[in-house]
Parts: C-alpha cells; sequence; structure tokens
C-alpha cells in the first residue's frame, strides 16, 4: 500500500514522502496514529499543492533576507564606549549591543542570535560584522565604535 507521511517515520522516511509500505503495516501502525494517508489521489493532490505551497513561501523568505541584506550594508550603526588612559576600552561592544543599535539607529529588528561575530570587538573604529539572515544569504554591516 502506498502512504504518505504525515510526520517523519524512523527507518521508514521523512514528511511529505510517498512511501510503500505492507498492508496490515499501514492498517495496524500508520494510519490509526496518524502518521501517514493512503496515497490517493485527492491526498496526493493535496500534497502537490502542500508543496508548491511552501516552495512559494520559502522563495518569499529569501527575497525579504536579500532585501534586510541590502538596507544594512548601506547602513551604519554608531556606538559608543569608556574608553581608560592609552585608549584601552572598558569591556567589549556584544551582539545584543549591536541588534539593539540597529534597531534604535535603522529601525529595523535583527535577532541578536543571527549576528555572527568573529573575535569581540574592543577597539575604537569601524569594524565589519557579519549577519546570517537566512542559510542563502549573510548580510555585512559596519559598525563603528566610537569614545564616549
Amino acid at each position: 500500500m502506498k502512504v504518505i507521511l504525515l510526520q517523519d517515520v524512523k527507518a521508514l522516511g521523512k514528511k511529505g514522502e510517498v512511501v510503500n509500505v505492507n498492508d496490515g503495516y499501514a492498517r495496524n501502525f500508520i494510519l490509526p496514529k496518524k502518521l501517514g494517508v493512503e496515497a490517493n489521489g485527492k491526498n496526493l493532490n493535496d500534497l502537490k499543492l502542500q508543496k508548491n505551497n511552501e516552495a512559494k513561501v520559502a522563495q518569499e523568505h529569501l527575497d525579504a533576507a536579500k532585501k534586510l541584506a541590502e538596507e544594512l550594508k548601506a547602513g551604519k550603526v554608531v556606538l559608543t564606549m569608556k574608553v581608560g588612559e592609552g585608549g584601552r576600552t572598558f569591556g567589549s561592544v556584544s551582539s545584543k549591543e549591536i541588534a539593539e543599535a540597529v534597531k534604535e539607529q535603522m529601525h529595523l529588528d535583527i535577532d541578536k542570535k543571527k549576528i555572527q561575530l568573529k573575535e569581540q570587538i574592543k577597539t575604537l573604529g569601524t569594524h565589519i560584522v557579519s549577519v546570517k539572515l537566512h542559510p542563502e544569504v549573510t548580510a555585512e554591516l559596519n559598525v563603528s565604535v566610537k569614545e564616549a
């Protein structure tokens, strides 16, 4: 019997796959536990429509991430730090501070977990920080650190 899986089933397949299983396995395990549905014409058509919709939504997310990347690349964020004798800074700039500055200065919401700092920012000047907006889109943001 052909079955469309509604959830991932270990050793059988992933969600959305059409798999061929024994009739008893389908009747006694997969169908009663709502792990899958019989692969008839209506259900196959529903699966096709669902996959098309998911592809459309994924493309919209990718386009939005590319647009946000362009806005980040064009912008610049300015942060201030306390500086002691000899130009030494107190502490470092965190991803949380960068995210708050982007929200305040550029009016864009960015999750602090998406900001990737290669090393801690402990010096004054301009630094380039990468922001992973989407698995396929990484933006660069200019962060300028000035003396308070």
